[in-house]
């Protein structure tokens, strides 16, 4: 979804030698040799949990540690129940 997406030069999916997209197991890395917003990630991973029907259960945030990070967690629906009911 990513290097279909990710515009480059004004042109989606052509990311040519400027952006990587690699998948590891459980990990996808973006480098890039030029500016990259993380916003725009940020966007395009929103973007295909809403495609997917997961945007409901899961966000996107960044890493407490490193900030270069994003992670999707799920969100916490015990603490929201628990406020619905006061």
């Amino acid at each position: 979804f990513l290097q279909e997406r990710i515009k480059v030069g004004g042109k989606a999916g052509a990311l040519g030698d400027t952006v990587t997209v690699t998948r590891d197991k459980t990990k996808i890395t973006v480098t890039s040799d030029s500016t990259f917003s993380k916003r725009y990630l940020k966007y395009l991973t929103k973007k295909y949990l809403k495609k997917n029907n997961v945007r409901d259960w899961l966000r996107v945030i960044s890493s407490n540690k490193d900030r270069n990070v994003y992670e999707l967690r799920y969100f916490n629906i015990a603490e929201n129940e628990a406020e619905e009911e006061e």
